[in-house]
């Protein structure tokens, strides 16, 4: 059987093009306030691992619905002639120049496709829609309402009695806020629509859940691969002996800075790209702290760093591994007294280590030459600075519709983290941060990192926003 077809119908700029981007995960829809943005049909097919799962059909709007519904009932016999009216319709005007948008959004209607017919609930309920939402009648297709708030909800009310008379399911969608969940739920009411859909759409939906899971751990691989990246990131310069080695300092402080700032960028990049987000504009003031001179600025530190509280509960996870060996060499004669002193002097340093990114070292070379090295980072706070900010920016686009073309919002952004990290959470994080930082390729620790990351993000995809 081969994929369901749905045609977007409706009035011009009701939001017919934004649907369509949404439900098919495509941010290549042309998306525009200036009605007629859509002039002709375009399919758009809805692809999980190149299957085709469903193809949604971006059609121009109605423009002269009253007078295309007046030929057809001059033509009309009885109602169950009456698609064979709107297919005589199309006979005499498809050559013609009146009722081109007409044509063009019934064609694929009359093909086979459903109805998805598009009203604005920001704008009140008005007369002219009923001759479009009898012509749909007219077609004896499968139809479904969907209620777009452009703005506001103020006449949803209304219009749901309205459509009820016409259709035989309404539901309320907004194709901009809408997330995953709710596209899902509307997928599954398609299959309402008729029966010989249903098992189809199932497999849809299961697939795309399947999707999401896999999108989830690859956006998990690509922040952890940064991480790791960022924690044992060193930079190095050979300087001669006249060279004042004070003046070379903040030069490579600076380059240090922008490479871990690429590293960052780069992830961003590649987590869009996971969830098919390859238009999004991030050259905007609500993405100051996800920006160039963001990563180390004040405010980045207070909204993403840890708390002093939590740096000292880290810092006695921290030290206690260090006291822990020594009570390990002793075979326990020191009766813990090693995790208790090293756990405090974890806490102190931690503390310390959150004022400070970066230690520069001078470093004695052959023949009076001297090695400049700065990293890698030892700030406790770090990483768990870069992986917040990672989340957000996950947060942002794995909630983003593909209709959405406005600018990342941080304080929206901000909202959807309301789920605070457990303690559980942050001390798993610390252990693999810690591993990380020994400076060797730590695979396992990499893993380990990919799936406590992968589980905080399925927590956080049932946060709604």
């Amino acid at each position: 059987m081969s994929e369901p077809v749905f045609a977007v119908v409706g009035h011009p700029n009701k939001g017919k093009s934004s649907i369509v981007a949404t439900l098919a995960h495509d941010d290549s829809v042309a998306v525009g306030r200036i009605p007629g943005t859509t002039t002709r049909c375009r399919a758009y097919p809805m692809k999980v691992d190149e299957e085709v799962l469903y193809t949604l059909v971006d059609t121009p709007g109605f423009q002269r619905a009253r007078a295309a519904l007046d030929w057809m009932q001059k033509h009309e016999t009885t109602a169950d002639k009456h698609p064979d009216v709107v297919r005589d319709f199309l006979k005499a005007h498809r050559s013609g120049n009146r009722f081109v948008d007409e044509c063009e959004l019934l064609t694929p209607v009359m093909e086979g496709a459903g109805v998805l017919y598009v009203v604005d609930g920001a704008v009140p309920y008005g007369r002219e829609y009923e001759a479009e939402m009898e012509i749909l009648r007219w077609t004896g297709q499968p139809r479904m309402a969907l209620i777009n708030p452009i703005g506001n909800a103020d006449h949803i009310a209304a219009w749901q009695v309205a459509l009820g008379q016409y259709f035989s399911v309404v539901r309320v969608f907004n194709a901009l806020t809408a997330d995953f969940h709710k596209r899902i739920e509307l997928l599954r009411a398609f299959g309402q629509l008729q029966g010989q859909w249903r098992s189809t759409l199932q497999r849809a939906v299961d697939n795309l859940l399947q999707n999401r899971t896999q999108c989830r751990l690859n956006a998990a691989r690509v922040i952890a691969r940064s991480l790791a990246d960022m924690l044992l990131f060193r930079l190095e310069k050979k300087l001669v002996p006249e060279v004042d080695m004070e003046q070379e300092k903040p030069a490579l402080e600076a380059a240090y800075r922008r490479h871990l700032q690429t590293l960052e960028r780069r992830s961003r990049n590649m987590v869009e790209d996971v969830y098919a987000h390859h238009k999004v504009d991030r050259i905007e003031q609500e993405l100051a702290l996800l920006d160039e001179g963001g990563l180390f600025s004040e405010e980045s530190w207070r909204l993403f760093g840890l708390s002093r509280m939590q740096l000292l509960g880290l810092g006695v996870l921290s030290g206690a591994a260090v006291g822990g060996t020594i009570d390990a060499v002793t075979g326990g004669a020191s009766m813990l007294l090693g995790t208790l002193i090293g756990g405090g002097m974890g806490a102190a340093t931690s503390l310390l280590a959150a004022e400070k990114l970066i230690d520069i070292r001078i470093l004695n070379m052959p023949l009076g030459h001297k090695l400049l090295v700065a990293g890698p980072t030892r700030n406790i706070n770090f990483p768990h600075m870069v992986f917040a900010r990672a989340r957000l920016h996950h947060a942002l686009i794995s909630k983003r519709t593909h209709a959405e073309r406005g600018e990342l919002n941080i304080e929206a952004g901000l909202k959807s983290l309301a789920r605070p990290l457990k303690d559980g959470e942050q001390k798993r994080l610390e252990r693999v941060f810690r591993q990380l930082r020994s400076e060797i390729e730590n695979v396992d620790a990499e893993e380990q990192l990919v799936e406590i990351i992968s589980e905080i993000f399925a927590e956080d995809d049932q946060v709604e926003v």
